[in-house]
């Protein structure tokens, strides 16, 4: 009687499988070095170098960040940045402090956010990430490279008990 039947398409789950957090760096961490790759990561610690993530950035409450320049698809900031963001969504909660500029298509703040720069809304955003991992070369492609390596090979024997051990091994990975 109550019940909601909803229909999701292909698209909104695989926003929602970006937006998920799968890396938290802890209140008690401090980090230096670069953030690169997909998925979501929550910095409540301090984290110093660049970010570049194909997925959802959550600044906590406790999280400071000092990046020369932010990239991610989603930004959402409850502690401090220094530094300037390029995303496609930025939210600055209440206790959210920015200082730097911003790239957007999308800007949502709460009343006594913080934000020292200027904001520039763009129609698109290009945030020049590196490919997903869907446009790295397949399995059968990786296969095929093995077998060609074996043809230049002068004795074929060991090399296929060795590549058939590693296919034996990827197939236990999955």
């Amino acid at each position: 009687m109550f019940k909601r039947t909803t229909t999701s398409s292909p698209d909104s789950q695989a926003v929602q499988a970006v937006e998920r957090i799968t890396s938290v760096l802890g209140s008690g961490v401090i980090w230096h070095g670069s953030i690169n790759g997909s998925g979501g990561v929550r910095i409540e610690g301090a984290f110093e170098g660049e970010i570049a993530l194909r997925g959802i950035l959550v600044v906590g409450e406790t999280g400071r960040v000092t990046c020369q320049n932010v990239r991610a698809n989603t930004v959402i900031v409850a502690g401090a940045v220094r530094g300037n963001i390029t995303t496609q969504k930025l939210e600055i909660r209440t206790s959210g402090r920015v200082w730097g500029d911003v790239i957007t298509t999308a800007f949502v703040t709460e009343e006594g956010a913080f934000l020292r720069g200027q904001i520039r809304m763009e129609e698109t955003v290009e945030l020049d990430l590196e490919p997903t991992p869907e446009t790295t070369p397949s399995e059968a492609a990786q296969e095929e490279s093995i077998a060609q390596t074996q043809s230049i090979r002068k004795n074929p024997e060991p090399v296929i008990d060795t590549t058939q051990k590693l296919m034996r091994k990827k197939r236990k990975a999955v």
